[in-house]
């Protein structure tokens, strides 16, 4: 039973967080996701991966794939490719020894077309079963669907838009908005499915389309954005990067327009596939469906029209994960319970970061909210590459922004957060090896990642403990004035870095510095 005695501290806890809320990975439903092992045998691949970390933003302990092509000829035969059953149960007797050397609770599985549709599938899982010990849960394809589309979720709750999820011998489609999923089916558009249609290009062509007319029929047009799922995809993916010299190889959040998806598809029907294999580290097995599934993306984007494709890196095993996730866990923000994460395991102080945005907070008060959580998390991460050599501190804070398992972070965002970090660490960025990726950025966003990068500088020096109960930051802009207010406890803090590094972020606003001893 909750007292009001508890319910007062509930509400003051959750008043000292403000808008982010208490972090919710110390709390034992939280603490309960903290390693879950998903097993997902697929139509072309068999994979193992282990979640860890902030529940609402996991990292990946473990992540293993075999290349099994369960579906490969399944059209012709109807039954499961046997080289590939012989792969695949190899490959799950070693996943549950792994596990249980990992001491994880039981493994998810999780089975999607090619098990379901063969005629031998129920045999093959009954066979894992008996070998194993793992039980294989085979959905149909809307549930599939469903299950992908919470796996964008994950990493996108503000997603709006259409889930097209491409395995081996399907391809699902799901409607997502608020939170929720939507509207969902399945097709038979997996490229190991269309594999060896006779007619060639032209067959394949006249085969898929009135598959993707009756899509439209159902789905409708009106999505502004699809969020593509699978390997094929991001394969492609790589490769428009590729063609496109992108800086930044984060496939997740990776954004595309149709035009750039035609243009990377006619890159890849006059490239050279081997090339473009090594090129972009794509296997062997993958990239030879690459050709089949570029043909499927063309006519997806013609026949709906989005005015933005991005790449999703989440999917069906991220979707199991969010399935046992309670509804206080979902609706947080994944990049937040993410950097609080990391500070709680890796800062030298746990818990300064939010001291931090306290005494920053006041030069950012005018900043709207998706701009006020990037701040956020650049003071929950300030800290946390302290270990690294100080030489090359700077350096590894912007690579751990840019590159690490993040959601909820555009590329722009990530490069924004990297380059504040940076500038935590280091006054000038340059000589960095990152101008390309900085170059991505408006100027404006720059002297903005700048200014944030000084301010937590100043402050996480200034005082080791407390900034915020010690001196108080003021902006003007338009008076171009920043006023530092010391009480007399703190007049021995502000030494001679201390006034450099303050000098120095109101130098990067263009602003006079002031400072004034008074006790508030």
């Amino acid at each position: 039973m909750t007292t009001s005695t508890d319910a007062a501290q509930s509400g003051a806890e959750q008043q000292d967080w403000g808008v982010f809320g208490r972090p919710l990975f110390l709390d034992e439903e939280a603490r309960a996701l903290s390693r879950v092992g998903v097993v997902d045998v697929g139509s072309n691949s068999v994979r193992l991966v282990v979640f860890d970390g902030a529940a609402r933003s996991p990292a990946y302990f473990y992540n293993e794939k075999i290349m099994c092509g369960l579906g490969a000829g399944l059209r012709e035969t109807g039954r499961l490719n046997p080289e590939g059953k012989l792969r695949a149960m190899v490959a799950i007797r070693r996943f549950q020894k792994l596990a249980q050397g990992m001491g994880i609770p039981p493994l998810t599985a999780v089975a999607t077309a090619a098990v379901r549709e063969a005629e031998d599938g129920p045999a093959f899982r009954e066979e894992i079963e008996r070998e194993t010990g793992l039980s294989l849960w085979v959905i149909d394809g809307e549930e599939e669907a469903r299950l992908s589309a919470q796996g964008v979720l994950l990493g996108w709750p503000e997603a709006d838009g259409l889930v097209c999820d491409i395995g081996g011998s399907s391809m699902e489609l799901a409607v997502v908005a608020g939170g929720t999923v939507g509207k969902r089916l399945t097709s038979p558009l997996g490229p190991l499915k269309l594999q060896g249609l006779k007619g060639g290009r032209t067959g394949l062509k006249d085969h898929i389309a009135p598959i993707m007319a009756d899509l439209v029929a159902k789905m409708g047009k009106d999505h502004k954005r699809i969020y593509l799922v699978g390997g094929s995809w991001r394969a492609i993916a790589r490769i428009d990067m590729e063609r496109r010299n992108y800086p930044l190889h984060v496939l997740h959040e990776y954004r595309m327009s149709s035009r750039a998806v035609t243009d990377t598809i006619k890159f890849i029907r006059k490239s050279n596939m081997d090339e473009l294999r090594a090129k972009t580290g794509t296997s062997s097995a993958r990239m030879s469906l690459v050709p089949i599934a570029s043909e499927v993306l063309r006519q997806l984007v013609h026949a709906f029209h989005p005015k933005e494709i991005c790449i999703s890196s989440y999917g069906i095993r991220e979707g199991l994960l969010y399935e046992q996730m309670p509804e206080q866990i979902r609706v947080r923000d994944p990049l937040i319970e993410a950097c609080r994460f990391s500070e709680m395991k890796d800062a030298r102080t746990p818990g300064f970061g939010k001291r931090l945005h306290r005494f920053i907070e006041p030069m950012f008060r005018a900043r709207q909210y998706e701009k006020m959580r990037i701040v956020r998390a650049a003071c929950l991460l300030h800290d946390v590459t302290w270990r690294a050599h100080p030489d090359y501190r700077a350096e590894v804070c912007f690579d751990n922004a840019t590159r690490a398992n993040l959601g909820g972070l555009t590329h722009s965002e990530r490069i924004f957060l990297g380059l504040a970090l940076l500038h935590r660490y280091k006054n000038s960025r340059e000589g960095t090896p990152f101008a390309d990726l900085i170059g991505m950025l408006p100027d404006k966003d720059i002297r903005d990642a700048e200014v944030l990068g000084k301010a937590m500088r100043f402050g996480a020096m200034f005082a080791f403990e407390a900034p915020d109960e010690l001196a108080k930051l003021d902006y003007f802009p338009k008076k171009k004035v920043l006023i530092l207010t010391l009480r007399p406890e703190a007049e021995d803090l502000f030494g001679e870095v201390a006034q450099a590094r303050f000098q120095s972020l109101a130098n990067s606003l263009g602003a006079q510095a002031e400072i004034k001893h008074a006790k508030f």
